[in-house]
């Protein structure tokens, strides 16, 4: 029971109960009975979650959707694929590809996380700036409302506008407002060719420009991602590729596409970058270089983990053009703070995570912790940004849930769940607690 009471959060609950079901039929019985009884239902995939919002608490049943983890379809002639969501999100990508085709969300977690838990967050990933997240490619689902109805919404059909929305109504609802017991996505293509670069910069706030500098170059990248010298020294030490020790920064550049014209973005991109001050750009000459580079951006989470005994993920998104006063503010605030960070960012989104090395047993760091939040999160909203831009809300960001979206914002949503779910049974104080879960009151 209590390997489904934490997630990847300093957080912890307490399961009362935990159900496994194995279809979707199951999953809707068991959310009939806990209906009828008035039990707190908790649905939950790998546990990756970073925001809290898979913690249970004393009294409440854990839906696991685990063993659901087929793979329904995957449907070359519509560019479409079906699957359960218990599947680890990586395998599925995999299926895909070998068929020529690509589901482009790739969260660090992938090979970890499930599907669905993606879904129920829509997650984003490191391609995001070109391809999108989540969202963009959930055209179907099926879920189990709170009094066990099943209902079907969206399909295969890429133009859909029969009624109000409710595909997307539950992709991002964090598992309030239903289960999702299966899921369909539309697929691409996979790209002919991809080519990484790596630039290299004494200046952080100099590797934040260039990424506007690259993009006012016509060039999008499949993906652009920040990595500052705290997190190069850590990965470095936990798996080494070579990054600069003494660099302040560095951006991990990846453009795909045809192959007549991946090598003329990826020029284009490296001069943005030596324009921009960038000491070296470095190309990656095969496959191996390319990927011994992403495999150390992807081992980040565990590379900050063995170096204390807590690390808290943050995710503020902000407009691009704002990434640079984004970043120096961070690095400001950790400092009066006396905090310690590993700052990387999915640059090209203008999504940053400043990673937080603490101690979750001392209660008074624990507070100077919740108070750099508090002021990313507001510097991030006062810049046209938003709370998170992939980890979601669940209850480690729920006090600010008003700051962005006003009383009668967070009303409206209110109003929604109680229509899907009047008992409330559903994923409780997620989203909405205003009290959220206190890092100096639930750690230690």
């Amino acid at each position: 029971m209590a390997a489904y009471a934490y997630d990847a959060t300093p957080l912890a609950g307490e399961a009362s109960a935990v159900a496994l079901p194995r279809s979707a039929d199951q999953a809707a019985a068991v959310l009939r009975v806990c209906n009828r009884e008035g039990v707190p239902v908790v649905p939950r995939g790998a546990g990756t979650n970073l925001s809290g919002g898979t913690i249970p608490q004393r009294g409440m049943l854990v839906m696991a959707m685990t063993r659901m983890d087929r793979i329904i379809e995957i449907d070359v002639d519509n560019l479409t694929a079906t699957a359960q969501p218990g599947i680890v999100l990586g395998k599925f990508k995999a299926a895909i590809e070998a068929k020529g085709l690509l589901y482009p969300p790739d969260p660090s977690s992938m090979q970890v996380a499930s599907f669905g838990g993606t879904v129920a967050e829509s997650a984003g990933g490191l391609s995001g700036v070109k391809y999108g997240t989540t969202r963009d490619y959930v055209i179907g689902l099926e879920a189990a409302l709170a009094n066990g109805d099943l209902i079907r919404v969206g399909g295969k059909t890429l133009k859909n506008v029969s009624g109000y929305d409710l595909t997307h109504l539950f992709v991002g609802s964090e598992g309030t407002l239903g289960v999702i017991t299966e899921a369909t996505v539309r697929l691409i293509p996979l790209p002919e060719a991809r080519r990484t670069a790596l630039a290299v910069f004494n200046l952080l706030e100099d590797a934040a420009e260039a990424v506007s500098e690259i993009i006012r170059r016509k060039v999008v990248p499949r993906s652009l991602e920040l990595i500052d010298s705290e997190s190069i020294k850590h990965i470095e030490a936990y798996k080494p590729a070579g990054l600069p020790l003494d660099a302040e920064a560095v951006l991990l550049i990846e453009v795909d596409g045809r192959a007549s014209h991946v090598d003329e973005d990826l020029a284009l991109a490296a001069a943005a970058c030596r324009d921009m001050r960038a000491r070296e750009v470095r190309i990656a000459t095969n496959a191996r270089e390319a990927e011994a580079l992403w495999a150390a951006r992807r081992s980040h989470y565990p590379a900050l983990a063995r170096a204390c005994p807590t690390i808290i993920i943050e995710d503020v998104c902000v407009p691009r053009h704002h990434l640079p006063r984004m970043v120096k503010m961070v690095k400001e605030a950790s400092r009066r703070h006396g905090l310690k960070i590993g700052m990387v960012a999915h640059a090209g989104e203008g999504n940053l995570h400043p990673d937080i090395l603490c101690d979750a047993r001392n209660a008074e760091e624990m507070r100077r912790v919740e108070q750099f939040i508090e002021e990313i999160v507001r510097e991030a909203l006062s810049l046209g940004g938003t709370l998170t831009g992939e980890h979601g809300i669940g209850s480690m960001k729920a006090p600010f849930l008003a700051w962005q979206f006003g009383a009668a914002g967070v009303e409206t949503m209110k109003r929604i769940k109680a229509t899907l779910d009047p008992k409330g049974i559903l994923n409780p104080d997620k989203l909405f607690s205003e009290g959220g879960m206190k890092l100096s009151r639930s750690c230690g």
